[in-house]
């Protein structure tokens, strides 16, 4: 089962929509986890939403305690979600990206895309992981062709996943692809 920690954003159903395709979902308020139904998952999955990740303090214990003991995938807000727990700063960006398809590259640093080149994309943030970024086992494996915005993150080892981007968007032609890649890994 997949759990998605729901930040109150239009694009959750989306997510559950795609995720649906490989496992039953199960999605709860990020207010109001379901504990015995969390214990059921192999994959928390940590929504998009509003605001920034330091208004989400109950995200922020949940990774915490599951991070290395389940896989999770963190989108958008999720995604920078993760990175502020490990010590990341969230910041403003000068130009939002709102529906906005974007070209990514894939870095080398990526052991789940290995081989790959690049994938268009939707964005839809107006935050950005603040760089230079230093940890020991989160890497970033994918940047904006434009930009250079960090937009993916990989911990093969704790299985922690990250995209800034939204794979579930219809400006996000592979991401049935994508989150097929991250479900197998």
């Amino acid at each position: 089962m997949i759990y998605i920690v729901d930040h109150q954003d239009s694009f959750t159903y989306n997510l559950v929509h795609l995720l649906s395709n490989f496992d039953k979902v199960y999605v709860s308020n990020y207010s109001n986890i379901n504990y015995s139904e969390l214990k059921k998952s192999k994959v928390i999955v940590l929504s998009p939403g509003p605001g920034e990740p330091k208004n989400y303090p109950e995200t922020s214990s949940l990774y915490k305690k599951y991070k290395g003991k389940k896989k999770i995938l963190g989108i958008c807000l999720g995604f920078q979600q993760i990175l502020y727990n490990e010590n990341g700063k969230i910041v403003k960006q000068k130009k939002i990206f709102h529906g906005h398809q974007s070209q990514i590259d894939i870095l080398k640093s990526s052991k789940l895309f290995k081989g790959l080149k690049s994938f268009k994309v939707g964005k839809y943030h107006s935050l950005k992981l603040k760089e230079p970024f230093k940890s020991k086992d989160i890497f970033i494996t994918m940047r904006c062709a434009e930009t250079k915005t960090a937009m993916a993150i990989e911990n093969i080892k704790k299985k922690v996943y990250g995209f800034q981007f939204h794979p579930e968007s219809f400006l996000t032609p592979n991401g049935k692809f994508i989150i097929k890649k991250i479900l197998s890994a």
